[in-house]
């Protein structure tokens, strides 16, 4: 089974284009997900700039209008993923409470839709 990891940094949807974490909280990701892969469990990983450096695209009529970030109406934004492939949602869930997470941020765990499903 797959599941994603989605990080909700508190704060982050008024976070400026080019807001970075510190280097401990760096260090302490990469060391996170350096024990993901050594357990031959993430699948992949990343981080995302806030919303002020993204675009959201929608559609009426067939017609796309573009509008860059940042968003007024954004309340939680996504900072960053994992994926993992675990056996069950309680080992999924045991993996990602192990992440190095700041206090307040949120952490979501959603498995993927398979075929077979």
């Amino acid at each position: 089974m797959r599941f994603m990891m989605i990080l909700i940094p508190e704060g982050y949807e008024s976070a400026a284009p080019d807001a970075v974490p510190s280097a401990e909280a760096a260090a302490k990701m990469m060391e996170y997900n350096m024990s993901l892969q050594k357990a031959g469990v993430l699948l992949a990983c990343d981080g995302l700039l806030p919303p002020s450096a993204g675009a959201r695209i929608s559609y009426s009529d067939g017609k796309a209008t573009v509008m860059d970030g940042p968003f007024a109406e954004a309340k939680e934004v996504i900072g960053g993923y994992w994926i993992i492939q675990a056996r069950s949602r309680e080992e999924a869930i045991e993996w990602f409470k192990r992440a190095p997470i700041a206090n307040n941020d949120i952490i979501e765990v959603r498995q993927f839709f398979e075929m077979p499903d």
